[in-house]
């Protein structure tokens, strides 16, 4: 690898003047520059970032941790953070904790040796079941720039950046009431995450709101060990009134509407369905899914300029923010 004091040598010049040329410094002549510039290019030569970071402690690179990579909706976040990471010079090194909390506290030890300048995250489903969060603390000890996205510790002191899922809940329950339906179930995967919780307790409240005492909230939770398509089919036998369904996540939206069709109601004249999911989700049935939009590029675009405020600022631990995120429910029984 060529270096610093190899195009010094070659030019006849001072380490020192190659550096200032290839920084386009006043107190380089344009001519030197040029020459500078031109055998670096021919030589090919890269600036050396471990150097840089210790002489300046920056990297100029974001440490993202990702739970699921499969889940579209991280997908789309990762898509935005690198986006919004690019445009501000920065490179991003992407970590996936799948799940795992010693995964989650492995990269993050990974990323906290010098990688990156600060971190991006939304935390582990064995995280927040184990409510685990030691790790985190240590970070605040280190002043470790952060920011978490979605999953989120409530009461922990860092950047935020989340959709208001309680509100949101009710809001797609009411959408389902407008549209006249009156026996409304909510069904989740999502349990045991704080956003999964969240969803549940704004449906519960909206339906007690509406209803008042004349109908209890009809709810389906199941889990990982769950048989997805047995316990919803099983569901929609033992529940023939339900005319609403309410998903809380990004993929049980699309497996309800294909299995009520399949059960034979006709949708959506005898059934509306509504889940926390995108247009790619959406075009995945027919007829086509309504959904809450979370604009997951854009909960990316705001964390990386989130951190970069952060990382701009001498002192760390002021003004936490928490930016909420407005949504879109776009209805697609029009």
């Amino acid at each position: 690898m060529v270096t610093l004091k190899e195009l010094a040598k070659q030019l006849d010049v001072s380490i020192s003047t190659v550096s200032k040329a290839l920084h386009d410094s006043d107190e380089i002549g344009r001519e030197t520059i040029i020459r500078v510039k031109t055998l670096a290019q021919q030589l090919n030569y890269k600036p050396n970032k471990v150097a840089l970071s210790l002489k300046n402690q920056k990297t100029k690179t974001i440490g993202v941790i990702i739970p699921d990579i499969l889940n579209h909706f991280f997908a789309k976040v990762l898509f935005g953070i690198e986006k919004e990471a690019t445009k501000h010079g920065y490179n991003i090194i992407t970590c996936l904790s799948n799940e795992s909390l010693e995964k989650e506290v492995k990269s993050i030890e990974l990323l906290t040796t010098g990688s990156a300048d600060g971190l991006i995250l939304a935390l582990s489903e064995e995280t927040i079941v184990k409510s685990k969060f030691t790790h985190f603390n240590k970070l605040k000890e280190n002043n470790v720039p952060l920011v978490m996205f979605d999953r989120v510790l409530k009461d922990f002191e860092c950047d935020k950046v989340i959709i208001d899922d309680f509100l949101v809940a009710q809001q797609a329950t009411q959408f389902l009431i407008d549209k006249k339906r009156k026996n409304i179930a909510f069904i989740s995967a999502i349990d045991e995450l704080n956003v999964g919780k969240s969803r549940k307790a704004g449906f519960i409240k909206k339906i007690n709101d509406v209803f008042k005492k004349e109908k209890v909230p009809l709810i389906l939770i199941m889990n990982e060990d769950s048989n997805y398509h047995e316990e919803l089919a099983m569901f929609f036998k033992n529940n023939s009134n339900v005319d609403g369904i309410i998903s809380a996540d990004n993929k049980l939206g699309t497996m309800a509407l294909n299995i009520a069709k399949d059960i034979g109601y006709k949708i959506p004249s005898e059934m509306s369905i509504i889940g926390f999911a995108d247009e790619m989700t959406s075009e995945m049935s027919t007829p086509k899914l309504s959904y809450v939009k979370q604009n997951a590029e854009i909960i990316g675009n705001i964390s990386v300029r989130l951190l970069i405020d952060r990382l701009n600022l001498e002192v760390n631990d002021i003004n936490y923010l928490t930016k909420i995120i407005p949504v879109e429910i776009y209805d697609k029984e029009i």
